[in-house]
């Protein structure tokens, strides 16, 4: 079992009262001044109530669609945009089939930092056995890390399509400032710039729409599955699903919830632990609005490219400057312009998504002080941490590894922690002794299993177009 096992007591009394004081036992520690007495909090606590919202304040609009635009990397975007140039339009309908796996995914996430009080990492420290923590750490980093260093080369390229200039330059200078923000902004701050970034890929809307294509031929791929047993089609549905089910969205938005709670003054666990129905259907039509906003531009990435792109004959695109540089002779130079401004704007997103995910997941393992509301000197590990892995990103694209090759084998290190990482937050969801009243609905645990069931499935078909 992947969940630490609990002794069985009869009384329902009493079992309530020792997971409550194991939870209260287990309270980070915190300033002498403030280890006060809190009658009302206490009781709350025993009692698993709902925390009470400040008046006039609402969870802010918009963890959502960074998070869904995060998805959206420059790395995703070559994957989208090879799809299109190798598949056409047939594949448009991929895009709406993974919105719902997407949400309930994201949505489950968002629930565990609301109702724990804590990050994904943290709450998988606290219930789970330590091989699974340790395995998913590992994977995690790996991940993040191979992908963010791609990444910062995508967004180089994509900025030397508009900007001739040395690429060492350019890349160094993308690392360094990512990191800046990252170190020395405010989580309102980085919120803020994030959700204006995530409005950059609004411009492949406009790249679809100067593409002109082709209105029967789209409605036919985006209603009519088209599904072959190739082992190029095999292989790129993978990429896709695998792409849309990222590992570091997970961490992310349970970190986001967290962190907005911190910035609504619930900085004790005490009062950030358990939530609200209220709570929970706004972070539920948040999430539902960046998964929908998220897909909708990979349908248009993949219209793009597969309007001009496949309808030319030019099915072999790697990366996304890659597709913007295609896109400028056929569809023109303003297309190739907007293709290459989302990858600029969209990549200054992602990268600290991944590097500072990372940050809080290695952070939470091991117990160190971490979050963006802290001031640099206050969480030295965590800002280390996210300086370190931010570097080996970078450093990545001077050792002369291959950013595809790269980006292949964090899939596949990836693919097989995320079904595992899957059951982790379905079994956490499902617990009463860690969710409270807040278990899943049926319907969610259905959704959920199933998107479990899918990703193993398209694990396994990537094992097996390897072995081929």
């Amino acid at each position: 079992m992947l969940l630490k096992e609990s002794s069985h007591i009869s009384s329902e009394r009493v079992a309530s009262r020792k997971v409550s004081n194991q939870r209260m036992a287990a309270q980070p520690v915190v300033p002498a001044e403030r280890r006060r007495h809190d009658p009302e909090q206490e009781e709350r606590l025993r009692n698993e109530a709902a925390k009470p919202v400040p008046q006039g304040v609402f969870r802010s609009l918009g963890l959502g669609l960074i998070t869904g635009a995060a998805d959206d990397d420059p790395s995703a975007i070559g994957t989208y945009a090879a799809a299109g140039a190798a598949l056409g339009p047939s594949f448009l309908w991929t895009a709406p089939v993974t919105f719902p796996m997407m949400f309930v995914v994201v949505y489950l996430c968002s629930k565990i930092g609301q109702v724990t009080g804590h990050g994904l990492f943290a709450v998988i420290k606290r219930h789970c056995r330590p091989w699974l923590l340790y395995t998913l750490l590992l994977a995690v980093l790996i991940g993040n890390i191979i992908e963010a260093g791609a990444d910062i080369g995508g967004m180089a390229a994509a900025l030397n399509v508009i900007v001739p200039a040395p690429m060492p330059l350019i890349v160094v200078s993308i690392t360094v400032a990512v990191l800046a923000l990252q170190i020395w902004g405010s989580y309102r701050l980085i919120k803020n710039i994030f959700r204006w970034l995530a409005l950059a890929l609004l411009t492949y809307a406009g790249s679809a729409v100067l593409a002109k294509p082709e209105l029967v031929s789209v409605i036919k791929g985006t209603l009519i599955p088209h599904i072959h047993l190739s082992k190029d089609f095999l292989f790129i549905l993978v990429a896709i699903i695998g792409t849309r089910l990222s590992a570091y969205l997970y961490s992310w938005q349970s970190n986001q919830d967290v962190e907005e709670d911190i910035s609504m003054g619930r900085r004790r666990w005490i009062d950030r632990m358990g939530t609200s129905r209220e709570e929970l259907r706004h972070s539920a039509r948040d999430i539902g609005f960046g998964m929908f906003f998220s897909n909708l531009i990979t349908y248009f990435i993949i219209l793009s490219t597969a309007a001009t792109l496949f309808r030319a004959g030019k099915t072999d695109i790697n990366t996304a400057a890659d597709a913007a540089q295609a896109l400028r002779p056929i569809a023109g130079n303003l297309a190739g312009v907007l293709f290459a401004v989302g990858v600029i704007g969209v990549g200054f997103l992602a990268v600290p998504v991944m590097t500072t995910g990372a940050a809080f997941d290695v952070c939470q393992t091991f117990g160190w002080k971490h979050g963006l509301h802290y001031r640099p000197a206050e969480a030295k590990k965590f800002n280390i941490a996210i300086a370190i892995f931010t570097v080996i990103a970078m450093c990545l694209n001077f050792v002369g590894i291959n950013p595809m090759k790269a980006l292949v084998w964090a899939g596949l290190v990836q693919g097989f922690s995320i079904p595992l990482l899957l059951v982790g937050v379905m079994l956490i969801t499902s617990n009463p002794r860690i969710m409270g009243r807040w278990v899943n609905t049926r319907a969610v645990n259905v959704l959920g299993w199933m998107t479990t069931a899918v990703v193993f499935a398209a694990t396994m078909a990537l094992v097996i177009a390897w072995l081929r």
